[in-house]
């Protein structure tokens, strides 16, 4: 019979997936859907079909970072299975608490930096200090997180710029071409989004099967049901939608027509391709928000609405620590009324 701890981390990871694809499909598809280029449910329809078949044809690069640089793998395995499910659990129960309340303020936020801020907290409690892989997660997880956002930015700048200088005296209706183009751009900005985050979910259960076998999570090689299972909870959190956030990103930022849109959203996808080939693991609200942001500045400055990006920016800040320190209570809790 299995332990129902086991089944309880599986469980909120797949919720996790489902809720970071309720929470970010804002974003995957926010530029589409202000710009007027689709319809919003056949523009959520197509993004959580892509979601799908994104993690699915991405590679595992992600899944592997996430299960070995967090915690000391050599340490997980000399944890008792239990510990290591209440570990997860704790972890990933700040994340969802995080999640969802900067999706009930309307706040992009990030799913990668909230989970792994709580694996560090219920890490240093159900473990200790020393598990903390903290050279790896400077290099492998902190410094992809925020080379991203800058990425994102300067793309999306480069090429708005780039299209303004080429199309400066093309017919308004060029716009046109804009909008049939930027459907392929968004759906490739919802496979590489899905890829990313639900290998983050994978890496996660990984790591579960592998502490009840006394393995590792890299050692562990993937069973077909956690991919499609990781794919399928984000693809119907997507589909939900998130409209609080397409209202922030695709309005309040900054005023988005098609051109501006297709912009934003190529340079988001490039930057997540890029992040889910190389194993980074990124957020889609870190590479959308700043894409809008370098588009936004390159028409002019005053275009961006700056008290916006700077409540986002607090969202950002804020979500490490506040994730560690939800996920190092619920541990101390669990660990007290449970081992």
């Amino acid at each position: 019979m299995a332990d129902p701890f086991f089944t309880i981390s599986v469980g909120l990871t797949l919720g996790y997936a489902f809720v970071t694809g309720f929470s970010d499909g804002g974003n995957v598809v926010a530029a589409t859907i202000c710009s007027r280029a689709m319809n919003p449910w056949r523009a959520l329809v197509w993004a959580s079909i892509a979601e799908f078949v994104g993690p699915v044809s991405l590679g595992t690069a992600v899944a592997k970072t996430m299960s070995s640089s967090v915690l000391k793998p050599d340490m997980i395995q000399q944890l008792e299975p239990q510990s290591f499910y209440l570990i997860v659990s704790a972890a990933v129960a700040a994340t969802l608490i995080w999640k969802l309340l900067t999706w009930y303020l309307g706040l992009p936020s990030s799913g990668s930096h909230a989970l792994i801020g709580g694996l560090v907290g219920a890490g240093i409690v159900g473990i200790g200090p020393q598990a903390i892989l903290i050279e790896k997660i400077g290099w492998k997880v902190l410094a992809p997180m925020l080379v991203a956002p800058l990425a994102a930015a300067v793309l999306g700048y480069l090429i708005f710029s780039t299209i303004k200088a080429v199309f400066r005296n093309a017919h308004r209706r060029i716009g046109e071409f804009f909008i049939l183009f930027q459907r392929p751009v968004m759906v490739l900005l919802a496979a590489s989004h899905g890829s990313n985050t639900s290998q983050k979910s994978m890496g996660l259960i990984a790591m579960i099967l592998a502490a009840g076998m006394g393995a590792t999570g890299s050692e562990m090689p993937l069973p077909t049901w956690v991919i499609y299972s990781c794919a399928a909870a984000i693809a119907i959190g997507v589909l939900t939608g998130g409209w609080r956030i397409v209202k922030t990103v695709g309005l309040r930022i900054s005023k988005m027509e098609p051109v501006h849109a297709f912009s934003a959203q190529l340079a988001s996808a490039v930057t997540m391709t890029c992040a889910s080939i190389l194993g980074g693991p990124v957020a889609v609200s870190q590479v959308v928000g700043p894409a809008v942001l370098g588009v936004g500045a390159s028409r002019r400055a005053s275009g961006v609405r700056w008290s916006s990006v700077e409540q986002i920016a607090y969202a950002w800040i804020l979500t490490f620590p506040v994730s560690m320190i939800i996920g190092s209570g619920l541990c101390w809790c669990l660990k007290r009324f449970f081992t």
